[in-house]
């Protein structure tokens, strides 16, 4: 029998579940535990059909991934770098598609902290585009 998830990483499930922005929720090890239908759209595959991964295995399966083309380590992601120090994180990264494609995108981690310590954290990620006027901007 597993043990039971902290009330923090639960809550923090169905507050995803709801948003309509990619997100992912990884716990304390790295093991991803959940991603959100809007993230399931991007990658090309639902949560439901992946289960929780580890740390190596999603990060081998999505990335992100280095200028090298290579997995970056869970350990060197500046996110995790970040979370663990449980200050939040935003930066740029490029991932892989469930069909094969690379997709740059920005993303930001925010760590959550419970009763007993650090539990893991939010990271919400949206594609970057081309497009450099911000909305609402003219030419």
């Amino acid at each position: 029998m597993s043990a039971q998830k902290p009330l923090e990483l639960i809550l923090a499930r169905n507050l995803l579940s709801s948003v309509v922005t990619p997100a992912f929720l990884v716990g304390e090890q790295g093991t991803l535990l959940f991603f959100n239908d809007a993230a399931a759209a991007m990658l090309g595959r639902r949560f439901e059909e992946r289960g929780t991964l580890s740390a190596e295995e999603w990060t081998g399966e999505f990335g992100p991934f280095g200028a090298d083309g290579k997995p970056i380590p869970y350990e060197r992601i500046p996110a995790t770098i970040a979370v663990r120090d449980q200050r939040a994180f935003h930066g740029t990264f490029q991932i892989r598609t469930a069909d094969g494609r690379s997709q740059d995108i920005a993303a930001s981690a925010i760590p959550i902290v419970g009763p007993g310590g650090s539990s893991g954290a939010i990271v919400i990620f949206w594609p970057v585009t081309e497009n450099k006027h911000s909305e609402g901007e003219t030419a």
